[in-house]
């Protein structure tokens, strides 16, 4: 018995120390297997091309992306904003879409492309197919195509979404761009992007352009207070919005403002629009699911019930728009006869227009400098190669036209009014 008390004794540390001596062993074998691995790292990145190495997949995570995405951009020399277009249309817009698209397009700046689900596949099959075989936006990789198409209704919720869905696209595609402006087939520029570039450059990157208001008049008992039913949510074919009953009084919990669908927003607010950390967008945006003209209230009543956005709004939507007396539905369609009062306003963009109008042959001629080539961009300082631009050169090198003073006249009013803090979210 005393025998087995003394063999038991020694059990324990007999296993510790076995355990122990394990554990040193795999350490050292473990540390030699990594030091054997880094030897024929080096030896083969001595071998084979630098190029190939350096292709390599890395497990890295997405916030070391990111900073090294805001590492680089830091350090880009030149200071010029960039923009992030959508240009959407409907059926039958495939050729204005294009001419349009054609005409703002900057190597600097990104592009999302949509046209509903009410226009024929074959049409977004050949619009997919320009984007996809044309040489400048194979090269440069900033023209992206919406291919699971929206049902868009105009006067319903739908077109907000479908703008709120082009936003966080162009978040995820890019953390480069400062500015985002939403136009149709039926927009076109009244200056050249290096004018647009030239005057944002002076600009602090936070500011808004859009139009507002919160003195509804009209629209207060013919839009706020109906609810409705935009059937582009549900169904397939487009129509028109569904009215419902009962009527509904003004809402307490936030302030209703009403302006333009077309708008030119800072990064940092369409951010705060897709992630809503304080929950206001999204409770905006199930309020205005049955309102009447969503797109005309939905961004301006966001911004200014927002304390850190408010105060960065320009009241204006920087476009020439024409409405009839007494104004309908769609502003007054453009022609020659509107041509000075459209360059005296001093606005980036106008509409609306027709697709094979003369008015934008003189525009492409006078204001674009484009010289009788609906297909091709405008020039500006990035234009390279034979053909003119059919490469990308500097795309820093910005070449101002007589335009860009016109829109500098236009924003630095603009920005002086909203110092005085009287047409901001009033």
């Amino acid at each position: 018995m005393g025998y087995l008390n003394v063999e038991k004794r020694w059990v324990f540390p007999l296993v510790i120390t076995s355990l122990v001596c394990v554990f040193l062993l795999a350490t050292s074998f473990n540390m030699g297997l990594v030091s054997s691995l880094r030897t024929i790292n080096g030896i083969f990145s001595s071998i084979v091309p630098s190029r190939l190495v350096s292709n390599q997949t890395r497990f890295d995570f997405a916030e070391s992306k990111v900073a090294r995405q805001s590492h680089v951009s830091s350090r880009e020399e030149d200071k010029l904003p960039r923009f992030a277009y959508l240009v959407s249309g409907s059926k039958g817009d495939v050729e204005k879409l294009w001419r349009t698209l054609r005409a703002v397009y900057h190597p600097r700046n990104h592009y999302v492309v949509h046209l509903d689900l009410e226009s024929p596949v074959d049409e977004r099959l050949q619009l997919a197919s320009r984007i996809d075989k044309d040489p400048m936006y194979s090269k440069t990789g900033n023209v992206y195509m919406i291919t699971k198409a929206n049902l868009v209704t105009y006067r319903g919720p739908t077109m907000v979404a479908n703008t709120l869905h082009a936003c966080a696209v162009l978040l995820k595609r890019s953390a480069n761009w400062d500015w985002f402006i939403n136009l149709s087939a039926s927009d076109y520029p009244l200056v050249t992007q290096d004018d647009l570039l030239h005057t944002f450059s002076t600009l602090d990157r936070n500011v808004n352009f859009i139009e507002h208001t919160s003195e509804l008049g009209w629209k207060e008992e013919k839009r706020a207070m109906p609810l409705m039913i935009d059937p582009g949510l549900y169904l397939l074919n487009k129509s028109d919005i569904y009215w419902v009953t009962p009527r509904r009084s003004l809402p307490t919990a936030f302030k209703l403002f009403t302006g333009s669908a077309w708008m030119a927003l800072s990064r940092s607010f369409v951010e705060y629009c897709i992630w809503g950390w304080d929950n206001l967008p999204r409770t905006l945006l199930m309020y205005y699911t049955n309102f009447v003209s969503s797109p005309e209230g939905y961004f301006q009543t966001v911004i200014c019930n927002a304390p850190e956005f408010s105060k960065t709004t320009l009241n204006h939507d920087l476009h020439y728009i024409s409405w009839d007396t007494p104004p309908q539905q769609h502003p007054h369609v453009l022609s020659l006869n509107d041509t000075a009062k459209m360059v005296a306003s001093g606005a980036a963009f106008a509409r609306k227009f027709r697709g094979e109008d003369k008015v934008l042959d003189v525009i492409d001629k006078e204001l674009l400098r484009r010289r009788n080539d609906r297909d091709g961009f405008t020039p500006g300082g990035w234009c390279s190669g034979k053909p003119k631009c059919s490469q990308v050169g500097d795309v820093a090198k910005i070449k101002a036209s007589p335009g860009a003073q016109r829109l500098h006249g236009l924003v630095d009013r603009l920005v002086n009014q909203a110092k005085t803090g009287l047409n901001q979210c009033k």
